[in-house]
């Protein structure tokens, strides 16, 4: 029954008019990722009205090739200049950008397109396996389990901030600060207005995000003038040239955390709203953890593209799922989408798979051909994109700054968004002179609302405490933000502390109590394995004298300069 849906929905997408619409909007989703300001969601709703006309299977062809080439396109800003085409392209531009400015841009953008094929190919064949299955996690997340995991992903911030943690903390402090200015989305109070009218709606992701990321980088560009008269990368009497074997074999090499970080990206997209905003910066984190040298992550290592790239776009599939098997959209764009489908009266549901076979297995099909047709139009679009990077420094910002201010205009029509552009701009032109480091504040301003509503929402539920740690998602997440929170210090204890030599058989002990307690069969039998795992380790310690040796960093510098 599988393959029979899986074939008759691949001949209906197979049309080649729907292939070329497909086309079209993966194009399209190429450019608006691009530019920066211009976010895919605005995209897909601009190309939702010319889809009415259109079948259903058609119509979300097109939209899923419009986001497919969305995501893969904000890359392109985000290592070229340095400014996020589209906020799940935010860490990106840790590592791409300085890669890309060392004068590998072609191996930067290669690897970029590469993780984000290959991100995306493991999500569809998630999606198109165990959609039913894993749609049902999401059913159990309540406001507590979503409070526990905005709190995790904060927890992020001392991992971000890499040496400079006080700075790192107070950047992230001053992120969620931001998000508390405006109008209390439940209640409708106004809060730290100073009886200011324009200060009542708050401040948008968006300009926030652009100002900081965007203004202030070219800011930092062109107050030299003699950098400002050169190119964004140098070595104008070189052919650059996208370097896929490369990239291919470097991914290849570093297979582990291509895996990791889709998976990531798989769960990150269930879960209704978190988006892969929350995904691209959470698997940065866990890679650079869980690399033995985190200390090179921001200056150019790959580990570092492969991460938030194959993670967003991996979003897309866990968030299909979700749309698919229960009608929750998983973010914006697939709200658009289950909108598509209810203007041609299907309603999604636990049922929908099974009810409506060639529409549910069409719309991973698409998803795949999506992918296939971005990598095929990114090998020919990014030797003409890479060439941005010829352009002297005072023309480009120029060009940059006029894009990023339609783009924040055209969002909300609203002239105070150009002001919060330029505030925030001089605000991180400020931080970094002065050492701050801007991902924990960019951190701050996503998770600041997410963390607020779902508090209030579980406290009016209930105001009982204990059930942040008595409901066993809440605690899981509770207890991987403990670890979270303590690593940097078991990274500067290692090999020196003894209490190091525990930390990490610890975790998947720790790890078990929750997944004991969620019942089941196949949950306590992973955390019968995850204690296994813990003892396994404890006994490698016995057996070493329960001493670790510290990291090898010399050994990784002369990788990293072979590289």
């Amino acid at each position: 029954m599988f393959f029979d849906n899986a074939l008759a929905a691949a001949l209906a997408v197979a049309d080649p008019y729907t292939l070329a619409l497909m086309a079209v909007g993966v194009a399209a989703g190429l450019l608006a990722g691009a530019i920066p300001g211009f976010t895919i969601t605005m995209a897909v709703i601009l190309t939702l009205p010319f889809t009415f006309g259109m079948d259903p299977v058609r119509g979300l062809a097109v939209m899923i090739g419009v986001f497919v080439g969305g995501l893969s396109g904000g890359l392109m800003a985000g290592i070229l200049t340095g400014i996020p085409g589209t906020p799940s392209s935010v860490a990106t531009t840790f590592d791409g950008f300085p890669m890309a400015r060392g004068g590998r841009p072609g191996l930067a953008l290669g690897i970029g397109v590469w993780s984000s094929f290959c991100g995306g190919m493991i999500s569809a064949v998630f999606l198109m396996v165990l959609a039913p299955s894993l749609a049902r996690i999401a059913l159990e997340f309540g406001p507590w389990d979503y409070f526990s995991l905005v709190i995790f992903a904060l927890t992020i911030t001392a991992s971000l901030a890499g040496k400079n943690l006080l700075k790192g903390v107070i950047a992230g402090a001053v992120g969620l600060l931001v998000t508390s200015i405006g109008e209390d989305e439940t209640s409708g109070v106004a809060r730290f207005t100073f009886n200011v009218d324009a200060l009542e709606q708050g401040f948008d992701f968006l300009p926030v995000l652009v100002g900081l990321f965007a203004f202030s980088q070219l800011l930092s560009d062109i107050r030299d003038t003699r950098k400002a008269q050169k190119p964004m990368v140098i070595g104008e009497g070189t052919y650059i040239r996208i370097q896929h074997f490369t990239a291919i074999k470097a991914i290849t090499a570093r297979w582990t955390t291509l895996i990791r970080s889709s998976l990531i990206g798989i769960f990150v997209g269930i879960l209704p709203g978190a988006g892969g905003t929350i995904a691209n910066i959470l698997a940065y984190d866990q890679a650079k953890k869980a690399s033995k040298h985190p200390d090179q992550f921001g200056t150019g290592v790959p580990e570092g593209i492969i991460a938030p790239e194959s993670s967003n776009n991996a979003v897309e599939g866990g968030a299909l799922i979700t749309m698919m098997a229960l009608g929750i959209p998983g973010d914006v764009v697939t709200a658009v989408m289950l909108g598509a489908l209810l203007i041609h009266n299907i309603a999604p549901s636990p049922t929908f798979i099974s009810t409506e076979p060639v529409l549910a297995y069409s719309i991973m099909v698409s998803f795949v051909f999506g992918l296939c047709i971005m990598l095929l139009l990114q090998a020919v679009c990014l030797r003409v994109f890479v060439q941005v990077t010829r352009i002297p420094m005072y023309r480009l910002a120029t060009v940059i700054l006029l894009y990023c201010a339609i783009g924040v205009f055209a969002l909300n029509n609203i002239v105070f968004d150009l002001w919060t552009l330029l505030w925030f701009g001089l605000l991180g032109y400020a931080m970094r002179c002065f050492g701050f480091p801007l991902a924990p504040m960019i951190l701050g301003v996503v998770l600041g609302d997410n963390a607020e509503i779902n508090l209030i929402r579980a406290l009016a539920s209930d105001s009982d405490l204990t059930l942040f740690v008595t409901r066993p998602w809440s605690l899981f997440f509770l207890m991987i933000a403990a670890f979270s929170v303590a690593f940097p210090w078991y990274q500067s204890a290692r090999g020196t502390k003894r209490w190091a030599v525990f930390y990490l058989p610890a975790v998947p002990l720790v790890m078990a109590a929750p997944l004991f307690m969620m019942g089941g069969l196949v949950r306590p039998a992973i955390a019968i394995g995850l204690i296994g795992l813990g003892v396994w380790l404890l006994w490698r310690r016995y057996q070493s004298g329960w001493t670790l040796p510290a990291r090898a960093v010399g050994e990784h510098d002369l990788e990293v300069r072979e590289s």
